[in-house]
């Protein structure tokens, strides 16, 4: 591959260069790591085994950070945001982060929640009433023609929704091609009430409650926030989190000023080498797509600064430089395990879901270094965030390739930094 960059830019290297801060974002203090109980030493794992994922060219460049009690411990920059092109890899990359947005969704609905407009077992019907007579499949055939089709035991309640147990049809288990056909049947510039409308019209693989399955449920969270606060999600976004909080970055779509800051995208070819999917430039479908739909499950994109200061904020208790967005009571029962024992198993055993975040409830089990009790959840494109309270720790990956499952990134950055932690936080 042409232009590949083999520089990595580590925090120590970045305060140097006085790269530390985009401009005008309101950085986080950097630190010594041994000033909260991290090893520099131990930290500097973290670039070289990203650059190896680089130079097999399974991924076109890496940013990682970590916060530890509210201080930046690690910054990496390394490779290439487009590798045809030879652009190197920086920290205001803005990239899409897909499911890392359902965790800033459903935050937007617990602050409508925390208004009284609601209850969490309210059902969904009071405020969307196409869901007032949806069925349920006997096989958990979305296309409604097999199957003997059976009503609700109960009312789908928007706690269902941020948890993944409402019971809808999807892409992933069940009849998964007649769902991907009904969906295909919208109108790329439709907005998310149509969407919401016509996903509806499916009928349910199973009861609601009573199985945990991924699903666009986050989509409706989504119309929920639109429908309860009279206005469009893009609007809320912008208006209630990201204003206030400065993720002057994050947007579902972006105009033509970012396509020098967009990453590109890639997929593993037959020899799993990246390839590219959409570029990193106006052509990008992020910048010359329609841009009408307002997907709840995953349609933003951030920078590493941007989310690291929502991801702050949640762990902070709801607040971030004295702005408040949420009470510390929401956000513990937003990470708190609401899905008893189903199994979760996109994640695998040991990990429960919360109110828009994984959460893991027996880190033995697991086989994560992550604290029981730490909220997670990653991204299409490869990138991934957690925030663990017991160990004060705040962490984002990005990257862009999808599919990413035959390779270890993700796991391999939770571990290094983890390792790097030489001082339990104090309990």
């Amino acid at each position: 591959m042409r232009g590949r960059s083999r520089i990595g830019l580590s925090l120590v290297a970045l305060l140097t260069l006085g790269l530390t801060s985009p401009a005008g974002a309101r950085d986080f203090s950097t630190t010594r790591p041994e000033s909260v109980g991290m090893s520099t030493e131990r930290l500097d794992r973290i670039g070289p085994a990203m650059q190896r994922y680089i130079d097999a060219e399974l991924v076109p460049g890496t940013v990682t950070a970590i916060l530890r009690r509210g201080k930046l411990v690690h910054l990496d920059v390394r490779g290439s945001m487009d590798v045809a092109d030879g652009q190197e890899m920086r920290r205001d990359t803005v990239f899409r982060i897909a499911s890392m947005t359902k965790p800033i969704t459903s935050a937007a609905l617990m602050m409508l929640w925390e208004e009284g407009r609601f209850q969490l077992r309210d059902p969904v019907s009071r405020f969307l009433p196409e869901f007032a007579d949806v069925q349920v499949s006997t096989t958990s055939d979305a296309s409604g023609n097999t199957g003997e089709l059976v009503p609700l035991e109960r009312p789908i309640q928007i706690r269902d929704m941020l948890t993944h147990t409402a019971g809808l049809a999807n892409s992933y288990l069940g009849n998964a091609q007649a769902y991907r056909a009904h969906m295909a049947e919208i109108d790329r510039d439709t907005d998310l009430e149509a969407y919401i409308k016509h996903l509806a019209a499916l009928p349910l693989n199973y009861q609601p409650g009573s199985r945990w399955e991924y699903s666009t449920a986050t989509s409706v969270v989504g119309r929920l926030v639109e429908v309860i606060s009279g206005m469009s999600l893009d609007e809320f976004f912008h208006e209630r989190l990201f204003e206030p909080l400065d993720m002057n970055d994050t947007h579902f779509y972006l105009d033509e000023s970012y396509a020098e800051r967009l990453a590109a995208q890639y997929s593993p070819g037959d020899d799993e080498k990246i390839v590219e999917q959409d570029p990193g430039s106006a052509e990008s479908r992020w910048i010359s797509g329609p841009q009408t739909l307002f997907s709840g499950s995953g349609g933003l994109v951030s920078t590493v600064d941007d989310y690291l200061r929502f991801q702050q904020m949640m762990l902070n208790g709801g607040e971030l430089d004295g702005t408040r967005l949420l009470s510390p009571a929401t956000v513990s029962l937003m990470i708190d395990n609401h899905t008893g024992d189903l199994p979760i198993w996109l994640s695998g055993p040991g990990m429960g879901f919360g109110l828009g975040y994984g959460v893991v409830v027996d880190r033995g089990a697991a086989g994560t270094p992550l604290s029981e009790g730490a909220a997670y959840w990653g991204g299409a494109y490869c990138t991934i965030s957690w925030m663990d309270p017991a160990e004060e720790i705040v962490a984002v990956l990005m990257t862009q390739v999808r599919p990413y499952t035959h390779i270890n990134i993700r796991q391999d950055f939770q571990v290094l930094t983890y390792q790097a932690i030489t001082e339990a936080a104090a309990r």
